[in-house]
């Protein structure tokens, strides 16, 4: 397949590279990462690209894989792992000797129902590592308030796709994470009236 048909994400590469610039240190001792909803993949090829000590398992529901296989085909990155059928609310395919010390996640728990949302940190607190990190990228409420007008029009527009859908409470967020042993470390300003969430698994 030409690249040019790929499935393809203007906001992924748009955001690629300020995501980079905050990862690449949190990362920087990490060996092995999980990423969780990995869609195009251009993230997935975009930080091995440029994280080559770090092993990225790309991972997505059934329905993505076809088109995350075609995109990882026109890099051959040595670190870069085929992706595994992952449904957060189902048993996660990851072996107990899987020695994940790191997830990555991007633009997914808002299109999740807020079941999924549980199901998703339940599978972190159970699969990441002792001192494992962990990044969560996307739009955030804070006290119940969207951060900008285009994120209200935003939610929206995301209750249209799917009424479970919609930009969570960033207090919901860091409660879920805090039921598994997570501690937020910090929260970083994004372009687009995004944040980046920073977790250590204590």
């Amino acid at each position: 397949m030409n690249i040019n048909q790929l499935p393809f994400s203007q906001a992924c590469e748009n955001n690629k590279a300020p995501i980079l610039d905050v990862i690449r240190p949190l990362f920087l001792n990490s060996t092995h990462l999980l990423e969780i909803g990995t869609g195009t993949a251009q993230h997935a090829v975009h930080f091995a690209q440029h994280l080559p000590h770090l092993i990225w398992q790309t991972s997505d529901q059934q329905g993505y894989l076809e088109g995350i296989e075609m995109r990882l085909a026109q890099v051959q990155l040595m670190n870069l792992r085929q992706p595994l059928a992952l449904d957060v609310t189902q048993t996660w395919p990851l072996a107990k000797q899987a020695n994940i010390d790191a997830m990555f996640t991007a633009n997914t728990l808002h299109i999740m129902a807020k079941e999924m949302v549980k199901a998703f940190f339940n599978g972190v607190g159970e699969h990441l590592q002792s001192q494992g990190q962990l990044c969560i990228y996307g739009p955030f409420n804070y006290e119940g308030n969207y951060t900008s007008e285009s994120n209200a029009r935003f939610d929206i527009w995301l209750a249209e796709q799917n009424p479970q859908s919609a930009i969570r409470d960033i207090e919901w967020i860091i409660q879920l994470a805090k039921e598994q042993g997570l501690k937020l470390m910090a929260d970083h300003t994004m372009p687009a009236n995004n944040r980046l969430l920073h977790f250590i698994k204590m």
